[in-house]
Order: structure tokens, then C-alpha cells, then sequence
């Protein structure tokens, strides 16, 4: 007799992030790091470089809908890709230096 077959109900390896993490920063609390904040103004291409290079991804990448994304679903940070979008569309130097500071803050603490 033939058996029935497996169904998979997640995906293996997979592990999804808690859902109760919150940006370390605001999107428009550049004094909480004025580097950052000089960084992402003054030379936005390098901070998105940072970003990709922070996260293991092509330096092109750093300021895109995409990287945004990524990193939210990997922490758990509530959210849509509409709203990651708005964000880079309308904020892009802000949110580069959200994700900056939110990579720095979760490094001092371990958590990247």
C-alpha cells in the first residue's frame, strides 16, 4: 500500500522573527547619532554601502524598498512593504539612517 505523502507545513530552517521588536530609533531621530545623521547628508551613497556590508548584501542594495524590508521581517519590526516604500520614496536619507542606527544599537547589544 502506498503511503500518503509528507506535507510540509514550515518551511525547514526557517525561524521567524519575534514579532515584538520595535525600531531602536525613530525615522527622523538623527541627533541620537549625529555621525550617522552627517553621514547619510553628506555622503548617502557610503551610509547605504555601510548598510549592505552591515547585513552580507551587495552595496548597491543599501538604500532600496528591499533592504528595508529584509531587515524589518528579520527583527520582527512591524510594518509593510508599502510602508518601507513610502519611507525610501519620500525619506531615503532618513530611513538609511534608521537602519544604521538600528544595525549600530543591536550590535552594542548583541543582537545583530
Amino acid at each position: 500500500m502506498a503511503q500518503a505523502p509528507t506535507v510540509i507545513v514550515t518551511q525547514p530552517g526557517f525561524v521567524r522573527a519575534p514579532q515584538n521588536s520595535n525600531w531602536q530609533t525613530s525615522l527622523c531621530d538623527c541627533f541620537s547619532d549625529c555621525g550617522v545623521c552627517l553621514c547619510g547628508t553628506f555622503c548617502f551613497t557610503c551610509l547605504g554601502c555601510q548598510v549592505a556590508a552591515d547585513m552580507n548584501e551587495c552595496c548597491l542594495c543599501g538604500t532600496t524598498v528591499a533592504m528595508r524590508t529584509l531587515y524589518r521581517t528579520r527583527y520582527g519590526i512591524p510594518g509593510s512593504i508599502c510602508d518601507d516604500y513610502m519611507v525610501t520614496l519620500f525619506c531615503p536619507v532618513c530611513s538609511v539612517c534608521q537602519l544604521k542606527r538600528d544595525i549600530n544599537r543591536r550590535r552594542a547589544m548583541n543582537a545583530f
